[in-house]
């Protein structure tokens, strides 16, 4: 099980090593195998909540999560993500934008450096957008119930998380964004910050909206497909594995995109205190992405999230903390250390308590306890 889910990314890993040592020699080997544990740590929580997502979709699409979406991931993000934001900012071809990265890797950073603003503000308000809907909707579980319980009484108030997200662009625009940080020092962003912001709650919600409007619709669909299939096989036609996926899964599958682009955001601009050079970058980026890949698909497979119910707490939590990072970071800068380990430190605890809470279910022989009959069970706390 192991073996076969990583591995493809046991292979890219040996690959990608193996041919930077031999291309660049030891120290990009080095710097490769750094950027890979980066990537990784700072994107954790990214697979939890894909598989919360992905769990979802039929064996096909989660196959094709797991190579065309890879592909999109490590050469969209990973290397022509960089190059086109250089392109933007610069205002030159792709073509030329790679040729400054392999001639004049200094410019380039700096590029690089100026465009941050803009996309610390898209991303973040993406992030934000995720944690804002999650922690204000009513689950049956909840890990935090001190918190999560009157935040979901407040999240019937309609449009409550768009409205805070605005608040919080508004903020970051005449605060973090009066002296964003960039290669010159310091400079007016402002109104940089809120159309990128804005930019970004808009593709969170059509995409989001596209995505939720489908999921809704997955169990009918489930079962209408789950008919005609018996009906083919009793007719002897062949059944289209595409089909019966439908459109709920093609926008999920979409969704998922987005939210791995949003996630990258942090690690791309992170790698840079690391290297200059745009395939070191996307090497060890793109093999860290496999594996986030792998993990995604692993706990779908091994029904994790269902064993250790408060992982997608933590990983939600882990998505507010890196939005406020990312916003914050338009003027000052934040080791990506710190990123990672508030990320890991959140998931962490949530999988700690998710196995305090199933020792308290085998203790009491319950099928199942939440925070809210604490009282009954206390040791599930």
């Amino acid at each position: 099980m192991v073996l076969r889910t990583f591995g493809w990314s046991l292979g890219v890993t040996a690959l990608g090593l193996a041919f930077a040592a031999w291309q660049w020699g030891w120290e990009a080997f080095g710097i490769v195998l750094i950027l890979s544990v980066l990537e990784i740590s700072l994107s954790f929580d990214n697979a939890v909540v894909n598989a919360g997502i992905l769990k979802k979709m039929n064996a096909f699409w989660q196959r094709l999560f797991l190579t065309v979406g890879i592909l999109i991931a490590v050469f969209g993000m990973r290397l022509v993500f960089p190059v086109v934001i250089v392109a933007i900012s610069a205002k030159v071809g792709p073509v030329e934008a790679v040729q400054l990265a392999l001639d004049e890797p200094e410019r380039y950073e700096a590029l690089v450096t100026d465009a941050h603003p803009a996309i610390a503000a898209f991303g973040g308000m993406f992030l934000l957008m995720i944690f804002l809907d999650f922690i204000l909707e009513d689950r049956e579980i909840k890990w935090l119930a001190w918190l999560e319980r009157p935040l979901a009484k407040l999240g019937k108030i309609d449009m409550l998380a768009v409205c805070l997200a605005l608040v919080a662009l508004l903020a970051t625009a005449m605060t973090f964004a009066t002296q964003a940080h960039v290669s010159t020092g310091h400079a007016d962003k402002t109104a940089t910050v809120l159309l990128s912001g804005v930019a970004g709650l808009i593709t969170y919600l059509v995409v989001g909206g596209l995505s939720g409007y489908f999921e809704d619709r997955l169990e009918e669909q489930e079962e209408h497909e789950h008919e005609e299939e018996e009906k083919a096989r009793t007719e002897g036609r062949p059944v289209s594995a595409v089909a019966l996926a439908g459109k709920a899964a093609f926008f999920l599958f979409l969704y998922l995109e987005v939210l791995d682009a949003s996630f990258s955001f942090d690690g791309v601009i992170g790698a840079f205190a690391i290297t200059n050079h745009i395939f070191w970058m996307a090497l060890g980026l793109g093999i860290g992405a496999m594996y986030v890949r792998s993990i995604t698909v692993y706990l779908v497979r091994q029904g994790t999230l269902d064993d250790y119910v408060y992982l997608e707490h933590g990983a939600h939590y882990a998505i507010g903390a890196l939005a406020g990072i990312l916003l914050i970071t338009i003027q000052h800068q934040i080791s990506e250390i710190i990123t990672g380990l508030i990320g890991v430190v959140l998931i962490a605890a949530s999988f700690v308590a998710s196995v305090r809470r199933n020792k308290a279910l085998a203790a009491s022989g319950a099928d199942e306890v939440t925070p809210d009959e604490k009282a009954e069970v206390p040791s599930a706390m």
